[in-house]
């Protein structure tokens, strides 16, 4: 069987990207990870088939890079949508649904390889609990998320902490996405995260993004929207929020990488 891809970069989380619109193609989880298995494989943190929907311009068919259909991921959605852009999706709103859940998204392409993809309100933050040595808090943007706070971003050893505090089960319920945090300017963060899935450090993470930016104003850490948060790729993604955190966004770079073929 014979592949068409599409290899996408958003602010550095890399994603392969399948238009299945026809229904053509059913991949086991064995095939996505092995796609996504770098050096043997394509390589990516996780992979995107954009399937035809009854109630929306499309839908996102996610799986992370183990191979298993993932929760929500905000640069890989942002990438849908530019990659539904291109090949001729192009409503003036386009909307998109989540194939984990009964969610709908809204998104504009709001320049050449830019997206902003509106995202739904938070759930269940927790605030200033203990995680074996780290102070954590956490919050649900779609995917659940750890967060701590350090004074020196580049000298935490993400894989080995991130991965201890992403799997305390009777914290986090089928794991958790782990971000460290810096803050940079009343307005601004640096942010880097250990991605459940991925099983490692990413170079960027949507909803690992937003998650630092609510969470961040709402311990008064910054004190004003939208919030520019560096992501480990150096790239910067934009975080837009009112007080009541019920009209959200996330905008940034959504660009293709290279397209190819891939034999299964």
């Amino acid at each position: 069987m014979k592949i068409d891809f599409t290899k996408m970069s958003g602010a550095g989380n890399d994603f392969i990207v399948i238009d299945n619109r026809q229904g053509l193609f059913s991949l086991t989880h064995e095939q996505v990870r092995a796609m996504c298995t770098r050096r043997t494989g394509i390589g990516a943190d996780g992979l995107i088939l954009v399937e035809a929907s009854g109630t929306a311009d499309f839908r996102m068919n996610y799986h992370n890079a183990d191979g298993f259909p993932g929760s929500m991921c905000g640069n890989g959605g942002r990438c849908a949508v530019y990659f539904a852009w291109l090949i001729g999706i192009r409503p003036a709103g386009l909307r998109y649904a989540f194939d984990a859940g009964p969610d709908r998204y809204e998104a504009e392409v709001t320049g050449e390889e830019a997206v902003k993809l509106h995202m739904r309100p938070p759930s269940d933050f927790r605030e200033r609990f203990q995680v074996g040595a780290w102070n954590c808090h956490f919050v649900n943007t779609g995917s659940p998320h750890a967060i701590a706070y350090v004074n020196d971003l580049d000298k935490i050893d993400v894989f080995t902490e991130g991965r201890a505090i992403r799997h305390r089960e009777e914290l986090f319920p089928g794991g958790a996405n782990v971000n460290f945090l810096e803050v940079t300017a009343p307005d601004a963060l640096s942010i880097r995260t250990f991605e459940r899935g991925v099983e490692d450090e990413t170079l960027a993470c949507g909803t690992g993004t937003v998650a630092a930016a609510l969470m961040s104003y709402r311990l008064g850490k910054v004190t004003t929207s939208p919030v520019r948060v560096t992501v480990r790729s150096g790239e910067t993604l934009m975080v837009g929020f009112n007080d009541a955190m019920d009209d959200i966004y996330l905008e940034g770079p959504a660009r293709v990488v290279y397209r190819g073929t891939i034999t299964l």
